[in-house]
């Protein structure tokens, strides 16, 4: 990373993952691909650690597989975590200028994840309903951003805090260059 911008996820872990939970729910390939609205070899190229997975394929399997977002991204955690600005692993948007680097991934007994987010004026970030129960926690850190739930969304600046369902459509839309903002996934 020399630009200043997270570097994408390594493939091995997400194929990893994606084994893991589909075998975990009791799906085959052609199973999961149909629920997530993917094709089938697109899913068995990710499982082969090959392939580009942007932010809304990921997001659509999660889904499918009734999992949070970060199970399909969370890498090998060591006892002591530190991750400095910049450096978290991160995945960007196919269809607007959004990038979510994971900060912590929910333990065993919750179910939340944690994510700094960096995203530029342009084009909105519509996010699909999440797993029923989902909430989101927004902070923002710099910049302006409008996000919540579609028909909803609220304008926030530094150091504003917002919550909201994120089982419903929401969207995400900076209204500066340089918006950050921290955001809480919490699966209820």
């Amino acid at each position: 990373m020399t630009d200043g911008t997270p570097s994408r996820l390594p493939l091995d872990w997400i194929a990893a993952a994606l084994r893991r939970e589909r075998t975990r729910a009791g799906l085959s390939l052609s199973e999961l691909a149909k629920r997530a609205g993917i094709a089938k070899s697109t899913l068995s190229q990710l499982e082969g650690a090959g392939g580009n997975p942007g932010m809304e394929t990921l997001w659509a399997l999660a889904v499918a597989l009734g999992v949070p977002f970060s199970a399909l991204v969370e890498p090998p955690a060591p006892a002591v975590q530190v991750i400095r600005a910049g450096e978290g692993p991160a995945v960007r948007s196919d269809r607007s200028s959004y990038v979510a680097a994971l900060l912590s991934a929910s333990p065993p007994g919750a179910r939340r994840d944690i994510y700094a987010v960096d995203v530029e004026p342009g084009a909105v970030r519509a996010s699909d309903s999440h797993i029923p129960g989902t909430v989101e926690h927004i902070v923002v850190s710099a910049g302006r951003v409008k996000a919540g739930p579609e028909g909803e969304e609220v304008e926030l600046g530094p150091g504003d805090y917002m919550a909201y369902r994120g089982d419903v459509p929401h969207r995400y839309e900076a209204l500066e260059p340089g918006t950050q903002f921290v955001l809480i996934m919490q699966h209820v």
